[in-house]
């Protein structure tokens, strides 16, 4: 990996699945339940993250169809970071040395990514996912935890206003993620960056302002390279 020098960017807002981690989570978690499983929840992602159709149609349905555990999530959590991007460690290292703010916004299970999040040295107040309850009190987690605007299609958006509101955020803005969600904040950011190393969407790169097919392109479109 190049020596990264003066950042680009104040802060960047990372996705998780497929950008940070080579997997996705509730597909993952899926294939706990069987191939039959897998295939038909793995649909119902790629249609929703190449925006074939709209997240809020599909999100509590795999949940239900799933009924993941804690037992579950947690296998989730070590997968996640198993997985990890290959340069996404040495690239968080880069951002914090360099003052620049970090947030995590995802459609994925919080509980699954904040270990994923502390190994990049992320807090738990900069991630953004989606919290579960179990409506029966057991250990099965297959509810939404009250309003949780991430499982749906508008919430990066969401998320994205907030933190402007708060005026938390260093500019210039980049928003990284390989998703039609994530593309769905490029009007709020200063810069929409499609992360292809690990799954490429057309669509997504259509309206993305730069495309990074590895971390260390990501690196170079982040920071101005040390000569």
């Amino acid at each position: 990996m190049s020596t990264p020098a003066r950042p680009r960017v104040g802060t960047v807002l990372f996705d998780a699945d497929s950008t940070l981690s080579a997997i996705e989570g509730i597909d993952w978690l899926a294939t706990l339940r069987g191939p039959d499983m897998a295939r038909e929840i793995a649909v119902l992602t790629d249609c929703a993250m190449n925006g074939l159709m709209p997240l809020d149609d599909v999100y509590v349905e795999r949940l239900a169809r799933i009924r993941p555990t804690r037992r579950d999530l947690d296998a989730l959590a070590r997968a996640y970071i198993e997985r990890i991007v290959p340069g996404t460690v040495e690239l968080f290292a880069a951002l914090h040395a360099a003052g620049v703010t970090v947030h995590v916004i995802s459609g994925g299970l919080r509980d699954a990514l904040l270990p994923l999040a502390t190994h990049l040295g992320v807090s738990p107040e900069q991630v953004h996912a989606v919290s579960l309850r179990s409506p029966r009190g057991d250990d099965v987690l297959d509810a939404l935890d009250g309003d949780q605007p991430l499982s749906t299609q508008g919430g990066k958006p969401v998320i994205v206003r907030r933190l402007l509101y708060a005026n938390t955020m260093k500019r210039p803005i980049a928003f990284v993620g390989d998703g039609s969600t994530d593309a769905a904040a490029q009007p709020l950011v200063d810069r929409f960056i499609a992360f292809t190393g690990v799954v490429r969407r057309a669509s997504v790169v259509a309206v993305a302002d730069a495309e990074a097919r590895s971390m260390d392109e990501l690196t170079a479109l982040l920071f101005h390279t040390a000569p």
